[in-house]
């Protein structure tokens, strides 16, 4: 760059020009001979652009040498940091081109300096799309972190606000993307609902093949059902809190960067979103879920007599103690999948979590567990235990079996070849599993932590014993979120309060 360095200077000239043609006159002009006529101008050669072509800088019209040698300095400045990358001497080119044809002003070499290193686009128009692809590139987190970022960006952050410039971006902007994901929620409520309604004409009123008659009226409800859009999910409230979390840590990278100044993430408000709260399996929700399909909310929980009909239909199949101590100990799924045998104490009937297997994609990774208050021992009741080593055993009758075939992944659950057993394998098998037992309602894997939550509460145990079980950060959490208190553990504490209050008139009369 040396030689591109000295191939310029500063030089003057006459910069009148004819008023009918617009030329410049040259050496025609009459006031040549003046000695302060004419405006100074500075000459650059750049680096080659992509097609090996020769470029170079030229600006005029400054009214002193001291001003053109001024801008003449900070272009050499620019070149400079370039040194000999060849990749960031074409930037830069590419840089001082288009400052020079669109006649912007010549950048700051600091600025171009920051930008350089970052991989972004040095003249000051780099989009908000832009800087999220750089900035999830760059992630050193947990891969399912940088799964759930990805997400974010493709499905809303992206779509809304990536053609917007990152350096022009507001909070009128986010205002506008998350009224925008409102009104979808408000069309997919109704077509989930007109799907529901749809699906219900569908049905035969009495059992057995159709009648003749209603032969042609179901083909015509099945053929609207099948134009009609799939159930979709809204966007709820938690899940635009997580996309403006996202969003504000990717623009608090650009202001560590020097990209921009502001952050609109941190000052567009939301609605709170509370986390959900779950709900029990009574007996008038299951009537009501039988009827209409329907399931009141978000995180359904069990009663123990429903847990039990599920595990009496479980027993028998491989990932039979899986379930038992997800259901009884509040092991996450991750957890589940990912308990390595050197971490169970079955004589001491003592459990510690430490890893955890969560899936990428699809492609299963093993982690520590996402927080440290999730890394923790556990006790395991005598049932529990003997449930184990009954799986022990039948993990070591599969080994035999599969002889040379036999991967030793040192794993508590995992496939009848000793691999790892994918999370959603547990999912599947779940759900497979709960769907044969007739009038059980549905829950997800998950809500099995919440199921051990009831559990252990009906048993007596206080809030801080379900904490550590369930390996909580806080009590509150545990209170508010994962405990459902059963009805009879409701009415127990109502009969006893009742108790306390002695009452004479009253007793007499009984």
């Amino acid at each position: 760059m040396a030689g591109a360095r000295r191939a310029g200077g500063i030089s003057k000239r006459c910069e009148c020009r004819d008023p009918e043609t617009g030329r410049r006159l040259a050496g025609k002009c009459p006031d040549l001979e003046k000695r302060a006529h004419g405006r100074f101008r500075l000459i650059q050669e750049l680096p080659p652009g992509e097609d090996g072509k020769r470029r170079r800088f030229e600006r005029t019209g400054y009214a002193t040498a001291k001003d053109a040698q001024a801008d003449l300095d900070k272009i050499r400045a620019c070149l400079d940091l370039a040194g000999d990358e060849e990749d960031w001497l074409r930037r830069v080119g590419d840089l001082l081109a288009v400052v020079q044809k669109e006649r912007r002003e010549i950048p700051d070499p600091t600025e171009v300096s920051r930008k350089l290193g970052v991989g972004v686009p040095l003249d000051g128009r780099m989009t908000v799309g832009e800087w999220l692809d750089t900035w999830l590139a760059g992630k050193k987190t947990r891969a399912t972190t940088n799964h759930g970022y990805a997400s974010h960006i493709r499905v809303h952050l992206r779509p809304h606000l990536g053609h917007l410039r990152l350096d022009r971006l507001t909070i009128g902007n986010l205002e506008d993307m998350f009224n925008a994901i409102d009104d979808r929620n408000e069309v997919v409520v109704a077509e989930n609902a007109a799907r529901r309604d749809q699906e219900a004409r569908c049905r035969l009123d009495r059992p057995g093949a159709p009648k003749a008659k209603d032969r042609a009226r179901l083909a015509e409800e099945r053929a609207k059902l099948a134009a009609m859009e799939p159930y979709r999910k809204v966007t709820g409230k938690a899940s635009q809190q997580a996309i403006r979390r996202t969003l504000r840590t990717a623009l608090n990278a650009a202001i560590a960067r020097q990209l921009i100044t502001f952050n609109p993430a941190s000052f567009v408000e939301l609605e709170a979103a509370g986390r959900p709260r779950p709900q029990l399996w009574t007996p008038e929700r299951v009537e009501r879920w039988a009827e209409t399909g329907e399931v009141p909310g978000s995180v359904m929980v069990w009663t123990p007599e429903q847990f039990g009909a599920f595990l009496d239909a479980a027993e028998g199949e491989r990932l039979y103690s899986l379930f038992h101590v997800i259901g009884f100990r509040g092991l996450r799924r991750g957890e589940a999948v990912g308990q390595g045998w050197e971490d169970v104490s079955l004589d001491g009937g003592l459990l510690t979590v430490s890893t955890e297997i969560v899936v990428d994609g699809w492609t299963p990774v093993e982690t520590v567990p996402k927080t440290a208050g999730s890394v923790g021992t556990i006790s395991l009741d005598t049932e529990t235990v003997q449930v184990l080593r009954e799986h022990r055993a039948q993990q070591l009758r599969e080994r035999l079996a599969a002889g040379p075939k036999w991967t030793e992944t040192g794993k508590v659950w995992t496939t009848a070849t000793g691999g790892w057993l994918h999370p959603d394998t547990v999912t599947k098998t779940f759900q497979r599993i709960r769907a044969r037992v007739p009038g059980l309602p549905p829950i997800n894997v998950r809500d099995l932590r919440h199921v051990a939550a009831t559990i252990l509460h009906a048993a007596g145990a206080d809030l801080h014993t379900i904490k550590e079980t369930l390996r909580h950060s806080t009590i509150k959490l545990t209170s508010d979120t994962y405990t459902s208190l059963l009805r009879e553990v409701d009415r127990a504490h109502a009969e006893a309060a009742v108790l306390i209050v002695p009452r004479a008139k009253r007793r007499a009369a009984e």
